[in-house]
């Protein structure tokens, strides 16, 4: 995620950031088990829908210790 990525996931509320922690973890699921199959070109989008993930949740814990 670029930072104006960041900025504008810091503007949403709560609930739909805890939507896309969903979708990227569906995401995430399906990439691994396309992986497992053998289907995955391109194996760097596993490491960026985790870093994705993590930057989401991040962001949820500044807004909800606030």
């Amino acid at each position: 995620m670029k930072k104006k990525d960041l900025k504008e996931l810091r503007k949403k509320p709560v609930s739909e950031l805890q939507k896309n922690i969903a979708e990227e973890y569906e995401k995430l699921n399906n990439l691994q088990f396309s992986l497992s199959a053998g289907k995955v070109k391109n194996i760097k989008e596993i490491k960026n829908r985790k870093k994705n993930i993590a930057q989401i949740k991040t962001v949820l814990k500044e807004k909800l210790t606030n």
